[in-house]
């Protein structure tokens, strides 16, 4: 591998040489600090066979790492004074840059046009902050999605992603998630490490998708725990009688699925939000029917 971009000295010296500093609008802040994105792309990456999707390259401090480890990556970048960037520094053998806003992809096509039979799609990136959820929804929705995510992304919302029941951090979030996938850590990161300096901490996940829950109309569901939380304060007969317009049914519905009307929406695991979704199912769906929402 040529020099690593992911120091103080390169990142300043390509800087100069093309001329591009960071842009705040796009949320770039560079990694200065090579043992960070080498040891991401070792936990995102099992096989060079591995087809690798990267969203935000930057001037490519992770991307170099990516393709050391993969024959295949696609970059995902909006910038377009990133591309030559990238391919000059890091060289075009396994690397394809794709100049869209990822928001605005055909996940499921990229995936299905360029993936080999049998081959794993491992989607990494370090996420501009202010995209982190966005992306994340993206892909847990998409039909054909990636077989792990590991992304860099800001403290704070990574604890969210982790958090179990009866934790300050559990929200809606974190209860949709968990549906889908299991979530580990792989690691802290300081803010120390980027150029510039953000004003917080970030921390590197993985989600690898399972298969494990099935409920009927998943879009409905998602609706109903996000409804379950809207006032984490407020009992859980309390937020789901505002997004029922029902108190009798809501406690009706409680009773069945055997949760205390006066808790609150954080007390609950996954596996209660599936049974009070699932012993009353058809009653939600007629009252919702009703209401026409």
């Amino acid at each position: 591998m040529k020099e690593a971009i992911a120091t103080i000295k390169k990142t300043r010296s390509i800087q100069e040489k093309y001329g591009v500093q960071t842009k705040k609008a796009f949320g770039q802040n560079f990694i200065i600090e090579p043992k960070v994105v080498e040891k991401i792309a070792n936990a995102a990456i099992a096989s060079k066979d591995d087809l690798v999707i990267e969203v935000g390259p930057g001037i490519g401090a992770l991307t170099q790492f990516l393709c050391e480890k993969s024959n295949h990556v696609i970059a995902f970048e909006i910038d377009e004074r990133l591309p030559r960037i990238l391919y000059e520094e890091i060289g075009d053998e396994h690397l394809e840059i794709i100049l869209q806003d990822f928001l605005e992809t055909d996940i499921d096509e990229v995936i299905e046009t360029r993936r080999k039979e049998g081959q794993r799609v491992d989607f990494v990136s370090n996420l501009p902050y202010y995209i982190t959820t966005p992306i994340l929804f993206k892909l847990f929705e998409a039909h054909t999605h990636p077989d792990t995510i590991t992304v860099m992304m800001q403290k704070e919302v990574a604890d969210r992603f982790l958090a179990k029941h009866s934790s300050k951090e559990y929200n809606g979030l974190s209860v949709i998630t968990q549906y889908r996938c299991d979530v580990k850590k792989v690691m802290d990161v300081s803010r120390h490490v980027f150029m510039p300096k953000p004003n917080v901490d970030s921390m590197v996940i993985q989600f690898t998708f399972h298969d494990r829950y099935h409920v009927q109309n998943e879009p409905l569901f998602f609706e109903m725990v996000k409804a379950c939380f809207v006032q984490r304060r407020k009992t859980i007969l309390n937020n789901l009688q505002v997004w029922l317009q029902d108190k009798e049914l809501v406690q009706e519905m409680l009773s069945r699925a055997k949760i205390e009307p006066q808790i609150r929406a954080q007390q609950l695991d996954l596996e209660d939000f599936i049974r009070l979704y699932e012993e009353n199912y058809e009653k939600i769906c007629t009252r919702k029917s009703e209401s026409g929402s």
